[in-house]
């Protein structure tokens, strides 16, 4: 049985936007809303870099990231042709107007990949 952490209501997603989802371990989540109003979630992540998409530019059901414009998809986590990797996806309800992600993967989903490193913490990794 799925148990669902509530999230946010889905207007206080910014439409062709999104939100970031902390988590006790691991990286955040982003959910994101198209125009459409239709709510997803993954890894705050690209597969490329490292880039966080909660930053990126949703367009239709792909949002691009904000380091080197590659499209992700927002259904699947994966990178559109002819970029190639995936980043994980959450699962999604919506009920009554109302976001909510399944708790089971918060708590286990991707919590081991690296944290991309960049600017002061990249510095300080390399030094060490």
């Amino acid at each position: 049985m799925t148990t669902w952490k509530k999230i946010c209501f889905v207007k206080d997603i910014p439409v062709l936007g999104s939100r970031r989802v902390t988590r006790a371990q691991g990286m955040d989540v982003a959910i994101f809303r198209n125009s459409e109003d239709k709510v997803f979630a993954l890894l705050d992540r690209c597969p490329h870099k490292g880039g966080p998409l909660s930053q990126g530019i949703v367009h239709g059901e792909s949002v691009a990231c904000p380091l080197h414009n590659w499209n992700i998809g927002l259904g699947d986590g994966c990178a559109k042709s002819p970029d190639e990797g995936c980043t994980p996806k959450f699962t999604v309800q919506i009920q009554q107007g109302e976001v909510f992600l399944d708790s089971h993967e918060l708590a286990t989903h991707a919590i081991d990949l690296p944290k991309p490193l960049a600017g002061p913490a990249l510095k300080e990794s390399l030094s060490a």
